[in-house]
């Protein structure tokens, strides 16, 4: 066992006394295996990054959360001539949730104009000359803070009471605080919402972001039946049903056969609405970014690839150089295993360096993209490190079996007779 450990470390040295002899020609054999393995550190970085980001956001609006609409919630698609032409979800819909399902703890809405293809319609907000474009002005409920899990900066959030006798007040995300009140109090301020006037009574604390979209912190919160009354054709509704603890199934089925009920909907046919949770987001948004992982792991396979055939090339050009000395080992008494394991050890040696370039060039890209792009999360999984390491490795041992084999069928009488 000790003689074979010193042989190992024989071989290895003499590999890494190859590399520094030949820097430049081992550097151009390997770039393949380091583009590869960049990519991979790369792509991992960014999708374990808005892993952790969307799934900080989605658990920060609840786990006990059930999101209901009229389409489904999720990954983005184009929507059918079914779901454009689809009834909304209704208030009276809200009230039978929290009356007819035992595990919805409580309901709220949030009204708003008619969802375009690029989300909700932004209203201009204006205060003492200074414009907003990109407000979102919503009507809710007055227990919808409790839902999002949103916390209040300050002042209050309205009452039941101000929602039903109409009230001109509202509540404003910290995009909206600091661009018209960063250095006064807003509490009491009147902002012009779309040519309506709103006396703001309330803030809200800064909103987990997924790829730098802020649109919560531009958010301006009214009550349900104001915004009716600034909008009386607004039939747009979203419903939040807060879960009683452990019932998050029962209450998905609760809901789901409501609602088809009072939408008439057939047996055969499927949903026409949508029931989503923290959870069914993150899995959706997981499957859609395991296929552009599939599609990135192929294209740096590649990479890797095209780095193994190099390495392959080089090794059958270093065992032709290294012919006499192959002859020599073995005239001495190296066994053919010796000199398989020599030249596997160089191979293997040459892509483990290139991997260690491809993993420090991943992890500075990486560094880079969260600097520069900070909306962007990137953050360098420490498996991936691993893995690509064992790729890399991996490709220097499969790809120099046959050099290897190769110089140890060498026959050591011709070896010692090779010019």
């Amino acid at each position: 066992m000790q003689v074979r450990g010193r042989h190992i470390r024989e071989n290895l040295l003499l590999a890494l006394d190859t590399l520094r002899t030949h820097k430049f020609r081992s550097f151009l054999t390997v770039l393949g295996v380091v583009i590869g393995t960049t990519t991979v550190i790369a792509v991992t970085s960014l999708i374990a990054g808005l892993d952790k980001q969307l799934v900080d956001v989605a658990e920060q609006f609840g786990t006990r959360t059930l999101w209901v609409y009229k389409l489904q919630i999720g990954a983005p698609h184009s929507l059918t001539r079914e779901e454009r032409l689809r009834k909304p979800l209704s208030y009276e819909d809200a009230m039978a949730i929290q009356e007819q399902c035992p595990s919805a703890e409580l309901v709220s809405v949030e009204l708003f104009r008619e969802m375009g293809d690029f989300g909700l319609p932004p209203v201009t907000a204006r205060y003492k000359g200074q414009d907003m474009l990109d407000a979102l002005f919503v009507g809710v409920t007055a227990d919808h803070l409790r839902l999002i899990n949103a916390t209040l900066r300050e002042g209050r959030f309205f009452t039941g009471t101000e929602d039903q006798h109409r009230r001109d007040v509202g509540v404003i995300g910290n995009g909206v605080r600091e661009r018209f009140f960063p250095h006064e109090d807003p509490i009491g301020k009147s902002l012009l919402v779309d040519g309506h006037t709103v006396e703001v009574i309330g803030t809200l604390t800064k909103f987990k972001s997924f790829l730098g979209d802020d649109q919560n912190d531009k958010a301006i919160l009214v009550p349900y039946n104001t915004f009716k009354k600034v909008y009386p054709e607004a039939k747009d509704n979203f419903l939040c049903v807060l879960v009683r603890p452990g019932k998050m199934e029962q209450a998905k089925d609760e809901v789901t056969e409501l609602l088809r009920r009072r939408r008439h909907v057939k047996p055969k046919d499927p949903d026409n609405f949508g029931v989503a949770t923290a959870e069914s987001v993150i899995t959706q948004f997981r499957e859609v970014i395991g296929t552009v992982a599939l599609v990135m792991v192929v294209i740096s396979s590649i990479g890797l690839l095209v780095g193994g055939i190099g390495v392959m090339n080089i090794m059958l050009v270093s065992v032709t150089e290294r012919t006499r000395e192959i002859g020599v080992r073995k005239a001495v008494g190296a066994r053919r295993s010796d000199i398989i394991w020599q030249f596997l050890l160089e191979a293997m040696t040459v892509t483990a360096a290139g991997g260690v370039i491809g993993i420090l060039a991943g992890w500075v890209l990486s560094l880079a993209i969260r600097t520069f792009v900070p909306s962007v999360p990137s953050t360098v999984p420490l498996w991936s490190v691993f893995a690509g390491f064992t790729v890399a490795t991996s490709v220097g041992l499969f790809f120099g079996i046959w050099p290897a084999m190769k110089a140890a069928k060498l026959d050591p009488i011709a070896a010692l007779r090779y010019e």
